[in-house]
């Protein structure tokens, strides 16, 4: 259960930083050293889980509309799981396609890059002067 579990094993689950100094069981009101989020959440709750009803596994428990704030809840169980990385992916994916779709801008020669965008415009609408 989670009273036995490691606090190195923990890390805050809305900024990833370890959760070494808080002894176990969390207290209601413990908080994140870093960022000063409030531990004793559902979100950072081994059976916290938005794939279910209420967002929790545990059956029994009464609803907590508020899953980021501090709460009573008795059958809370620090996760070491909580903390998700947000995913990079998509926004490194529309970089990728901006730098395909306009250029790399870095150390790129301003007078190639003028005479490619002609080029690119000279084959969307054609050349009238070839006529």
């Amino acid at each position: 259960m989670g009273f036995t579990m490691a606090a190195q094993e923990l890390n805050c689950w809305k900024c990833g930083t370890p959760v070494r100094e808080e002894p176990l069981p969390l207290q209601r009101l413990a908080e994140c050293r870093h960022c000063r989020a409030e531990l004793h959440v559902c979100r950072m709750c081994e059976f916290y889980d938005t794939a279910v009803a209420r967002f929790c596994r545990e059956p029994v428990a009464e609803e907590v509309h508020e899953k980021e704030r501090a709460n009573f809840c008795g059958y809370f169980v620090a996760s070491p799981a909580a903390y998700v990385a947000p995913d990079s992916a998509p926004a490194e994916q529309a970089q990728r396609d901006l730098e395909r779709l306009f250029g790399d801008e870095s150390g790129a020669d301003p007078a190639s890059d003028e005479d490619a965008a002609r080029r690119q415009l000279e084959r969307l609408f054609g050349d009238d002067d070839e006529t």
